[in-house]
């Protein structure tokens, strides 16, 4: 994964906290690379069952010193994280479930907020910006004016989202410029990262089937019908430049203007 070079999988923010720092019902030990759903966390533990095993039988979380092959309850909702893609469908579940709204930044009378938002400290929501669905914002960003922003959104602290910028449904981490002019749908985007104006990611296959992307020397279903691009740290996409779906782009990589991106760039 191009986005965990830099960072362990445990480090990862989901919603803007640490993967090993979501909070877990007490008694319940859990799988280090496994996202777990707390509703389903508490099922599990009132079913009194051992373990939480998801469809092929792998131990996601269990109570005890290890797991209980033996004793088990199936999932539905919790999952290993294997794939890159993987982040995007925990921070949707994570994301999706907020129930209320914690503003410790400052929001323009004139931006429209339909859905709950975390908005950080030092953070602005500027003019003409319209946000649906749940957003986390993390501090010290600067959002707008006039963007869209769509849940389920996870942005970092020290972000910059920008005129005309539409992002939906994706993972922005901190000191990312997303300046003018772009649309990030479905995609994480690592640390550090600055998108020149025009920048746009694709995330619809035109037959509408699952995207496939390469893993190593084989492609793979990631089972999405909407998938975008998965970002390093520290990349520069020059002006208008094109990524066609399910591409990479690996840390400190850059693209010219215009460039069209239809293979993973290392």
């Amino acid at each position: 994964m191009p986005i965990l070079i830099n960072r362990s999988l445990a480090t990862f923010p989901i919603g803007n906290i640490p993967l090993d720092q979501h909070d877990m019902p007490e008694g319940l030990c859990r799988h280090p690379h496994a996202w777990i759903n707390r509703s389903e966390a508490l099922a599990f533990l009132q079913s009194g069952k051992r373990t939480l095993v998801d469809a092929i039988g792998n131990p996601l979380a269990w109570t005890g010193a290890e797991a209980d092959l033996s004793n088990t309850y199936q999932a539905s909702i919790s999952f290993l994280l294997v794939h890159s893609w993987d982040l995007l469908k925990a921070n949707e579940d994570y994301v999706s479930k907020l129930n209320e709204s914690t503003l410790q930044g400052d929001v323009h009378s004139s931006a429209v907020i339909e859905g709950h938002i975390h908005l950080g400290k030092g953070s602005r929501i500027l003019p003409g910006v319209f946000i649906e669905g749940n957003v986390v914002i993390g501090e010290n960003c600067k959002i707008g004016p006039n963007c869209y922003l769509r849940g389920s959104t996870s942005i970092g602290d020290h972000c910059h989202i920008g005129q005309a910028v539409e992002i939906k449904n994706s993972i922005i981490l901190s000191y990312s410029s997303i300046g003018h002019l772009s649309y990030v749908g479905d995609s994480i985007i690592g640390h550090k990262v600055n998108f020149g104006a025009g920048t746009i990611t694709s995330n619809l296959r035109h037959d509408g089937k699952n995207h496939r992307t390469q893993v190593s020397d084989e492609l793979i279903d990631t089972g999405r019908r909407k998938f975008g691009t998965i970002v390093g740290d520290h990349v520069h996409t020059g002006i208008n430049t094109s990524i066609y779906p399910g591409r990479k782009i690996f840390p400190n990589c850059s693209t010219r203007p215009g460039e069209i991106v239809q293979k993973d760039i290392r």
